[in-house]
């Protein structure tokens, strides 16, 4: 009986460590990746083309790639995508760098650090 009761503290113990551990996994980084500026791109700088960026910052990581035709932004890629990605997420924050033609759009409420990530990606293709 006392295996018994060994056993399952120890299955306690090992369930409570896992889930520690994927809480700390998927909260690491949120604070730095609220906090990643977007600037702005000179989009009449540009000429056009396919440019590719990727934005490193752990689970956030992520490679775009940007059309620019006449100076504007007509389509983005997403080439590698985020490790937990969210497809509403993405097609809201790509829609309105394009509707808006510029990198420094209004983040998606509840998804800052994944608005971030990609928006920094574009930034840094266009850069």
């Amino acid at each position: 009986m006392k295996t018994f009761w060994k056993v399952i503290l120890l299955l306690v113990i090992i369930i409570i460590f896992l889930a520690g551990g994927g809480l700390f996994y998927l909260s690491r980084g949120l604070d730095s990746g609220s906090r990643v500026p977007i600037n702005e791109v000179d989009l009449s700088a540009l000429t056009d083309g396919t440019y590719t960026g990727t934005y490193e910052g752990g689970r956030w990581t992520n490679t775009v790639k940007v059309t620019i035709k006449d100076h504007r932004i007509t389509d983005i890629e997403i080439v590698d995508d985020l490790l937990f990605s969210q497809p509403e997420v993405v097609d809201k924050i790509l829609a309105r760098v394009i509707d808006e033609q510029k990198v420094n759009v209004d983040v998606i409420s509840e998804a800052t650090v994944s608005s971030k990530a990609y928006l920094k990606a574009i930034e840094l293709a266009l850069k």
